[in-house]
């Protein structure tokens, strides 16, 4: 795991920072679990734009990943770590001792041959996947389900981890990666270990063309705007805009947006950190 500079021949590798994928085992991916993945392009089903700056990219097949691991008490084996395009992380694909393939998140430190399980009585090792009840207090946790059965949600791009700190009755406290804390309740399972891929946030592209690559067209910034397309746009010049806000009007620092009674206040213990 890491990243490599590489020597500028060209003007989009001079400050290019690319991944050395060396924990990549595999290019292919199993076709059992791959779907096709249609692109929209930002239109929607009357071909009208409602997403601006999406649109191209390479052609990419979804693979399906285990977020719930509800087979519980069957071990499983790792046989490869594999690139996803739709994800930050990397991905492992396990074989039961029932021969069923499932791809799930490949947790950091985990590699072909080990063993995963899930359920009750398992022991908390990396890439199990325990119920909140069962994990020790202070283990870092991935994939965490916000309710019961429905699959992890918490935690999930590369290098993120949170921490289960404390419990409370029917409820644990999870300091999650945005430093908020909060409740959810022990029923809920939680996969043991930090996401692969931590080195993901040191990439740099190089060049415009790598985005275009990834599906992102160029963002167009609102003060160069006319006053018709943009509240920040028009003047003579250079001016500066006014009072940064989105399009629609919504200012964009300072500005709550959040519902001051939004249902799940309540579960909050700490609120996540704010940014200076």
């Amino acid at each position: 795991m890491g990243v490599k500079k590489i020597k500028p021949v060209t003007p989009g590798q001079r400050f290019k920072l690319a991944n050395t994928f060396e924990d990549i085992t595999s290019s292919s991916p199993e076709k059992s679990l791959i779907r096709p993945l249609k692109k929209t392009g930002g239109r929607n089903n009357q071909g009208r734009m409602t997403m601006r700056y999406l649109g191209g990219g390479h052609k990419r097949r979804y693979r399906l990943i285990d977020f719930k691991r509800d087979k519980e008490g069957m071990p499983a084996r790792v046989k490869t770590i594999e690139y996803d395009p739709n994800r930050t992380t990397w991905i492992a694909l396990i074989v039961y001792e029932d021969g069923e393939k499932r791809y799930i998140i490949a947790p950091n430190g985990l590699k072909v041959g080990d063993t995963v399980e899930a359920g009750k009585g398992v022991s908390p090792d990396i890439g199990n996947t325990l119920y909140l009840s069962d994990i020790p207090l202070g283990t870092v946790i991935h994939n965490i389900e916000l309710q019961p059965g429905r699959g992890g949600i918490l935690a999930r791009s590369g290098g993120s981890y949170a921490q289960l700190t404390s419990r409370e009755g029917k409820f644990a406290i999870i300091k999650l990666p945005s430093g908020e804390s909060r409740k959810v309740l022990v029923a809920c399972k939680g996969t043991i270990g930090a996401v692969s891929n931590a080195d993901h946030a040191l990439e740099i592209s190089g060049k415009a063309g790598r985005s275009r690559w990834l599906g992102r067209r160029p963002r167009v910034r609102g003060v160069v705007m006319n006053p018709v397309d943009h509240p920040m746009g028009g003047g003579e010049g250079k001016a500066s805009g006014g009072h940064p806000r989105s399009r629609k009007g919504i200012p964009a620092k300072g500005y709550k947006t959040r519902p001051r009674k939004k249902y799940s206040d309540k579960y909050i213990v700490v609120k996540r950190k704010k940014k200076r």
